[in-house]
């Protein structure tokens, strides 16, 4: 039993260095992203700080299983290169006799996890969502950077100043309305977002407008106004507040995706006999005695029909990218126990101590298992497979690789010795000389 709390023990340490260690490179990554959102509209650090934390859950969910393998690898590399395996084995123990702790704490963990992705991790990610969405309305001045061109659609917009309060010497190239463009020139000028951030009002105050005549080019019209408001349509980034009460498969709990896709489902059934039916009656409509009636009849029922297939087809992918996510999130969290079978061996086989290797070789399996797992994530939107296979292939591959690296390991194989490794790079120069026993053992 001692042996047994000394293995688990071991990995706690590793365990918690490595979640921090990756953790904090997923969040880099994530400073990377909205690093230029935060310059553009000058985020208070109230704001910043709740980004980031509640980017931080989908962080963990995918940090986490990789801490596991990293410690898992580490902990037994380092109890194999301080012999304390070989001391285990010459008491005629069995090593994976002892890992019942270990298996324990890996299915606490996955429980864990199951409820983290399903519940805790959806409310996150929906009020990041709208947090997000606010951002996008903060500030909306800033979308005009002072001494440089704007570009927004047919319009170009500089400014000598902004304030953040208001635009200072503004001049404007408007080519929305005739093909010789209008200069707009105004002291002062304000931006304001409108229907839900896929527009801009620019209103501009005491200014002039030159236009060139378009019937006669060599004549110009100079108009002076006080006020002068120019509305910039369709700018094609459309974020509706009003829905922010709306949840992706993604922000949907477990109670609320099974909910959900159970109705999509019995609309989706619904959807599909009313096709049937459609066709039926159309193939019975072109025996009717009156030809013109049966072509009318036709063109309706044919009609409904072609509305009633897309409806099905945009069910048919609503439902499969439902039933991808709620299994997605079942495999990640079973992907600590798979991610625990692999490294015990790895860890044997490999005799490192240093937690540069042991997170070098756990990020190209973790590498390897994401890129499947992504791939098969898009197949299955595109219901080329079906979704448990495809989310679950990962860990079936990953769960073969353990019961051969574990063979392996039982058998006393290696996949290399990093001693006997540094070793031979030290004397590349006597190749044939053989490493010494100290080395080796």
């Amino acid at each position: 039993m001692i042996l047994k709390r000394y293995i688990l023990k071991e990995h706690i340490s590793p365990f918690l260095i490595s979640l921090l260690v990756v953790t904090f490179v997923l969040l880099i990554d994530r400073i990377i992203d909205l690093i230029d959102l935060i310059v553009e509209k000058q985020l208070p650090a109230s704001i910043v700080i709740e980004v980031f934390g509640l980017s931080l859950p989908y962080m963990l969910a995918l940090s986490i299983p990789m801490a596991v393998l990293v410690a898992t690898i580490l902990a037994f590399g380092r109890m194999s290169v301080d012999r304390e395996i070989i001391a285990v084995k010459s008491s005629g123990v069995n090593i994976y006799a002892m890992l019942g702790p270990l298996i324990i704490a890996a299915l606490m963990l996955t429980g864990l996890m199951v409820y983290f992705n399903h519940w805790f991790l959806p409310d996150t990610n929906h009020r990041l969502k709208n947090l997000m969405l606010k951002v996008a309305y903060y500030k909306p001045m800033t979308i005009i950077e002072a001494g440089e061109y704007n570009h927004l659609l047919n319009y170009t917009v500089w400014c000598a100043e902004n304030t953040e309060k208001e635009l200072k010497n503004v001049l404007i190239y408007d080519r929305s309305e005739t093909r010789f463009p209008r200069t707009i020139y105004a002291e002062t000028g304000e931006v304001i977002q409108m229907n839900n951030g896929n527009a801009l009002r620019i209103i501009l105050k005491n200014g002039e407008m030159q236009q060139r005549n378009e019937r006669e080019p060599g004549k110009y019209s100079t108009t002076k106004f006080s006020q002068y408001i120019i509305n910039v349509k369709d700018l094609g980034n459309r974020t509706d507040v009003f829905e922010s009460g709306y949840r992706s498969d993604r922000e949907m709990t477990y109670r609320q995706l099974t909910a959900t896709l159970r109705d999509r489902q019995q609309e989706l059934d619904t959807k599909r006999q009313e096709v049937e039916n459609l066709g039926a009656r159309i193939a019975a409509g072109s025996l009717s005695a009156d030809p013109f009636a049966a072509q009318t009849e036709h063109r309706r029922l044919f009609s409904m029909q072609q509305v009633a297939l897309s409806r099905v087809q945009e069910l048919e992918a609503n439902v499969q990218a439902m039933k991808v996510e709620y299994h997605k999130k079942f495999a990640l969290s079973f992907a600590i126990i798979i991610f625990v079978m692999v490294g015990v061996p790895l860890g044997l086989m490999t005799r490192t101590s240093g937690i540069g290797m042991a997170f070098s070789v756990s990020s190209v399996i973790f590498l390897v298992y994401y890129v499947t797992l992504n791939m098969g994530e898009q197949f299955a939107d595109k219901g080329q497979f079906n979704a448990f296979i495809s989310m679950w292939f990962s860990n079936i591959l990953f769960f073969i690789l353990a019961c051969l690296l574990i063979w392996g390991s039982i058998r006393e194989k290696r996949l290399f010795d990093m001693h006997v490794l540094i070793w031979r790079l030290k004397h590349l120069r006597s190749r044939k000389q053989a490493p010494p026993d100290e080395v080796v053992h």
